[in-house]
């Protein structure tokens, strides 16, 4: 409980606001509800090397949260100084789609759906806050997570002017379920993610749930920072009792 203790210690500090108490939380999709950054960065990598983009594999777990339009935009201004037409990037993000459709089915994450049941029990509004617009996934969410993202506790790509890292996402969230920064914690696994809850003002739970080091998403700004989601499942009772 210690760490949890220092976690709110931190955040404290840094948003200068006084009391958590825990009313919504705000949580990332893909590596963070589902175990679906391996798909992602497979269909990422393909789309961008038959395009003739320089790129690593792994540098798309780093783009985690973006949207696809940003994701695209970022890699042409790099290769070739150029801004992709809106016709190119849909044409393109299309085509990431599909190739995302031919990986093999993703699961949830292991300890996600018992760690978001606890939440409902605790009465802890769930929002989803991805940067994700992947028909495939956000489809599953109601039959795999009952009773927590309805489509009017959902912010996606397609509803918001600036993504991650922009605060905009998990401020929307807020916005959505009427709960102020000091009610909400975000629950993130990329340092793209990170910033954007922090940003927000946000209590930031981060997970390694991928290749990302802890380090990273500790310098991202995160509050707190789990090894999995299973180890963030034993500690959400004791988080949403504190006030």
């Amino acid at each position: 409980m210690e760490k949890i203790e220092q976690a709110i210690a931190h955040w404290k500090k840094r948003t200068g606001y006084h009391t958590l108490s825990v009313k919504a939380a705000l949580i990332d999709m893909d590596g963070t509800l589902y175990d679906s950054m391996t798909n992602h960065t497979a269909a990422w990598y393909r789309l961008m090397t038959e395009q003739g983009v320089d790129c690593t594999r792994d540098e798309f777990y780093l783009y985690e949260g973006m949207t696809g339009a940003s994701t695209i935009t970022r890699l042409w201004k790099r290769q070739w100084g150029l801004t992709p037409t809106d016709e190119q990037i849909k044409e393109l993000y299309h085509r990431k789609t599909l190739y995302f459709n031919e990986c093999p089915r993703v699961s949830p994450m292991p300890g996600a759906q018992s760690m978001v049941a606890k939440l409902l029990k605790n009465n802890v509004t769930t929002v989803l806050v991805t940067g994700s617009g992947q028909p495939s996934v956000l489809d599953r969410l109601s039959g795999e997570f009952p009773g927590a993202f309805d489509e009017n506790h959902r912010v996606t790509a397609r509803n918001v002017t600036h993504g991650k890292p922009h605060p905009e996402p998990y401020l929307k969230g807020m916005t959505l379920v009427g709960t102020e920064p000091w009610e909400s914690i975000a629950i993130e696994n990329a340092p793209i993610g990170v910033e954007s809850a922090v940003a927000s003002g946000a209590f930031t739970i981060a997970l390694t749930t991928g290749p990302i080091p802890a380090e990273a998403l500790e310098a991202a700004g995160a509050d707190l920072v789990l090894p999995s989601m299973e180890s963030l499942d034993l500690l959400i009772d004791r988080l949403c009792s504190i006030h």
